[in-house]
């Protein structure tokens, strides 16, 4: 079957999360995982019939860790748990985000350390496939006992009650099980603590950021070279020879791009025996800045695919040994310290935008663009704005990018007594993604009419090619119009697939046919 990802619990990667939260690929657990998951099963039924009195099983939760349940109560216990645990507020998280939270949670089940019945796996996987999405509240979360409060509600919807979206409509969650004739999950021991003990909220909110950041990396190498062009400015800085002596994987690979995107250039031409010495930190510098936010991103991508295979539930049934054992997996730390990394990393992203912009639009740091990119400076005003919005967006992502994982207020009456704050790390980082996009669409703006006063110099040909899209979508400024009709437009070009497809291929190709150029 076409559009299916096999889930096993061990191989999960960032990829897969994409084709399956934003292009709706159909889910299917591997024969491979389920044998180890009824063992683990099998452990916990055992306990249950020999009146064997274990945490998380038959006890309360948290500081209730002590207080034992009766074999008949056990039932209710879990549905319990999981109505008093949704007690989160906020916006909804986006429909993606909790799709992937669907996904994560039932491939960390599927290791067979959870002692879940694959009956309640599979419902998980079924609302990913029939497109039932839970309603989950962004706010609630401390990111230690696991995403709590997120996990609870999306918990409750197996149970037939939250709310969900389904067929693009809000509604009960059990009008959406009865139109897709699935019947409500009746939680067993265990499996209520199972569903919401994990970090698959906060892992859900990064995944869907370092999809949309790895992308957003080539769009900055192009628009950067873009903006280079317009300032008439040198790419000998980006010669390979200069960054293989500081080896970076990031510095090698944006130096390499930008070098792709400036080749044979018409503009670059006409000025190469000018009297400028060098360039300025922000156009010198993009591979060293570009590249240290790339190799950020891979150090981030190679921590949430260890979450993604993770068990990070509590207790862990351990089915070699017949045990089941207390401990900290729930703990957010590593997820919650890569998005405040992240959140640094774009934050750096956005002010060397900035700094570019700034550029194109001081006439006395241009070479010789006009003031704010309009031949009719004084009567209209041009990009002159579109720069302080820049600016106060970067300025926002400053206290965005403090980091959330250094705060720790306890919770259980003090049996929870450290905690990671991951989730609101995680969602940060999307607040300063969105500013970032913001920041790239005007500097890509400006670049662009930049390139207006060049003419009738050619650009580079891959410049050649940010400028053709931009010009499909947005017009050259000659008198004043709505800047924000012009930012939006800008930023919707760097969110379109096509776009970031076409660069993509083209660096690709270049980077095959350029040798040491």
């Amino acid at each position: 079957m076409d559009n299916l990802i096999i889930i096993d619990g061990e191989s999960l990667s960032i990829k897969d999360i994409d084709l399956i939260a934003n292009f709706d690929y159909k889910v299917k657990i591997s024969e491979s995982v389920i044998e180890k998951v009824n063992k683990s099963r099998e452990v916990i039924e055992n306990i249950i019939l020999s009146n064997k009195v274990v945490y998380g099983v038959n006890t309360g939760f948290g500081y209730l860790k002590n207080t034992a349940i009766n074999n008949q109560d056990i039932e209710k216990l879990q549905e319990n748990l999981i109505i008093s645990h949704a007690a989160g507020v906020g916006d909804y998280f986006d429909k993606n985000v909790s799709k992937t939270m669907l996904l994560l949670r039932a491939n960390a089940l599927l290791k067979g350390f959870s002692g879940i019945r694959l009956s309640v796996i599979q419902r998980l996987i079924d609302f990913i496939n029939f497109d039932i999405i839970p309603l989950v509240p962004s706010q609630g979360s401390v990111g230690a006992s696991g995403d709590l409060a997120p996990l609870s509600h999306l918990a409750l919807t197996l149970i037939g009650k939250g709310k969900v979206i389904f067929n693009d409509k809000e509604m009960d969650s059990i009008e959406a099980l009865k139109l897709n004739n699935l019947e409500i999950i009746k939680l067993q021991a265990k499996e209520g603590l199972a569903l919401i003990n994990g970090t698959q909220a906060m892992t859900a909110v990064g995944a869907i950021n370092l999809i949309k950041v790895k992308r957003l990396c080539i769009l900055a190498d192009a628009i950067s070279a873009t903006t280079i062009e317009s300032l008439m400015g040198s790419k000998s800085a980006f010669r390979s020879e200069l960054h293989l002596i500081r080896p970076y994987k990031g510095q090698i690979e944006t130096a390499k791009n930008l070098t792709c995107m400036l080749n044979n250039s018409e503009i670059m031409d006409s000025h190469e025996d000018c009297n400028q010495v060098q360039d300025a930190y922000s156009l010198r510098c993009i591979p060293q800045v570009h590249g240290a936010v790339k190799d950020t991103v891979n150090y981030v991508e190679s921590v949430l695919t260890t979450e993604f295979n993770s068990v990070t539930d509590n207790p862990i049934v351990l089915v070699e040994t017949n045990e089941v054992i207390s401990c900290g997996n729930f703990h957010g730390e590593p997820v919650a310290m890569v998005m405040d990394f992240l959140s640094i990393a774009l934050s750096e992203l956005a002010n060397i935008s900035e700094r570019r912009t700034e550029r194109l639009v001081n006439p006395q740091l241009s070479n010789g663009l006009p003031a704010f990119l309009t031949s009719q400076g004084g009567l209209h005003s041009g990009y002159m704005i579109a720069q302080y919005t820049a600016a106060a967006l970067v300025s926002e992502n400053k206290s965005l990018s403090h980091p959330a994982c250094v705060d720790s207020i306890p919770t259980s009456a003090n049996q929870e007594d450290h905690v990671s704050m991951g989730t609101i790390g995680a969602r940060k980082t999307s607040l300063i993604l969105k500013n970032l996009e913001n920041v790239l669409a005007i500097e890509l703006l400006c670049a662009t009419q930049g390139l207006e006063f060049r003419k009738p110099l050619k650009p580079a040909e891959g410049v050649s090619l940010v400028y053709d899209f931009v010009r499909q979508k947005i017009t050259p400024l000659s008198d004043d119009r709505d800047t924000s009709k012009d930012i939006l437009l800008a930023k919707d070009i760097i969110n379109d697939l096509d776009f970031h497809k076409i660069i993509h291929n083209f660096l690709t190709n270049s980077s095959l046919n350029l040798g040491d150029k």
